[in-house]
């Protein structure tokens, strides 16, 4: 235990002078340098010459930490940028979606302006105020009614295709039943291969196609057109594309169901009946026989009335 004591009393006091002469030496060192003279300025250049080059291995750590946080911090600015840039792409991802729905919104309202089905056929065009569609009923109810001349039957198309039929018509509103709906029934034409069909809504997204002829003529992707029967639609009207779905011919609808914002209201007049017959066209041939003479019957005279004798 003495012993111990003994060199902690030594080593304090060389610890002291150690630090005493490492000070005095530095600040040697700076006066050194500081001193503006030639003959130390030589001394400097001899001194760094002959003792700086061997010090490189020692310099190699210190370069090393000090590459190292460079990288550090341009890593840390390169995340930044990174992250400013995923940021800024999602502002363009949402003002693109934004866009492509204008896009979309002014095509729709350009076909409605510019369509031209039938020169004699009008249309009054009316915005969607509610989605009344449920799994039993899918309509919907325009800002349109009696007021604008709206009757019951008149087909509906939102600039691509038809969407549905009036089906109750207030003062200043009309429902829409969509063709979509279980209640639905329109007949249609297949193109090219002009068979008549019944477009049948089921409440599904395609609805199908019954009472066709001959289902083999008719194949995936031929268009589906209103075929005017019955004088309810206007014939013409594009309705959608002939699709196959688990063996069973469906139709995929041409108008967008999914964003019904505007829609047109057709006004359709019953087609003209024509009775008489054209002034190029002879009457038929008239084959009966002429018909006979009466034949009159000779009557027999009267038997005279006078008295006769005995």
């Amino acid at each position: 235990m003495a012993h111990r004591r003994d060199d902690e009393d030594y080593i304090g006091p060389l610890r002291r002078i150690v630090i005493a002469i490492v000070a005095l030496a530095l600040v040697a060192t700076v006066i050194l340098w500081r001193i503006d003279s030639p003959r130390v300025e030589r001394m400097r250049h001899a001194f760094i010459d002959r003792y700086v080059p061997s010090f490189n291995w020692a310099m190699a750590p210190v370069s090393k930490v000090l590459t190292m946080a460079e990288g550090f911090q341009s890593y840390a600015r390169i995340y930044e940028q990174n992250q400013e840039l995923r940021r800024e792409l999602q502002q363009m991802k949402a003002w693109k979606e934004a866009a492509v729905q204008l896009e979309q919104e002014n095509a729709k309202l350009l076909a409605q302006n510019q369509v031209r089905l039938d020169p004699k056929l009008t249309s009054v065009s009316g915005v969607v105020m509610a989605d009344s569609g449920s799994p039993f009923r899918q309509s919907v109810l325009l800002n349109v009614g009696s007021r604008d001349g709206i009757v019951d039957g008149w087909a509906t198309m939102d600039g691509l295709g038809v969407v549905g039929r009036i089906s109750g018509v207030g003062k200043t509103t009309a429902r829409v039943v969509l063709l979509t709906d279980n209640s639905s029934r329109i007949p249609v034409t297949l193109q090219p291969s002009g068979q008549r069909a019944i477009l049948t809504g089921d409440n599904s997204p395609l609805p199908p196609l019954n009472f066709v002829e001959h289902p083999e003529r008719i194949k995936p992707g031929d268009q589906v057109v209103s075929s005017g029967d019955g004088g309810v639609f206007p014939s013409g009207l594009l309705v959608g594309q002939v699709v196959e779905k688990n063996g069973r011919l469906r139709v995929r609808l041409a108008a967008d169901y999914e964003r019904l914002e505007f829609l047109r209201v057709l006004r359709s007049h019953p087609a003209e009946q024509l009775s008489g017959v054209g002034k190029l066209i002879p009457p038929a041939a008239n084959t009966a026989p002429p018909p006979e003479p009466e034949r009159t019957t000779a009557q027999s005279p009267p038997a005279p009335t006078g008295e006769i004798n005995d």
